[in-house]
């Protein structure tokens, strides 16, 4: 089984329920198909990068899973059948996008925390550095 992760936008024309029932119409295809779903993100309402069929929003859906081959194509099959999705990309993540994919899992909104609290840290070294350079001078 390969690792794969796919991100699919809907159409912003769908109520909250409609977009749920997409969303779960595609992960119980992968299940069904014998794949185990690693992860889910329901990125909401998001402004589109142009215009696709007059659109200019959508609703993201990114889901991380691991699967056989084929499995992900009856999935790209069904996401070119179904109307509501206007847009679909699916990767094979190879040795470094899973490490990575793995850390963003386990730190989701970490980083900003990490970053904040470590500036301090720094801050406070360099001041208690000057101090000891003080001191050794007098």
């Amino acid at each position: 089984m390969n690792n794969y992760e796919t991100v699919f936008i809907l159409t912003p024309v769908l109520s909250d329920a409609q977009m749920k029932e997409a969303v779960e119409k595609f992960k119980n295809l992968l299940i069904e198909q014998g794949s185990e779903i690693v992860n889910e993100e329901n990125w909401g309402l998001r402004k589109l990068a142009y215009p696709i069929d007059k659109k200019t929003t959508g609703f993201y859906t990114f889901l991380e899973f691991k699967a056989n081959p084929s499995v992900v194509d009856r999935l790209e099959v069904n996401f070119r059948r179904d109307e509501r999705v206007i847009r679909f990309l699916t990767i094979k993540q190879d040795h470094f996008a899973f490490e990575y994919a793995e850390k963003r899992r386990n730190n989701k909104g970490g980083k900003k925390q990490e970053a904040r609290s470590q500036e301090p840290t720094k801050a406070n070294a360099k001041v208690e550095k000057e101090v000891e350079l003080e001191e050794k001078e007098d």
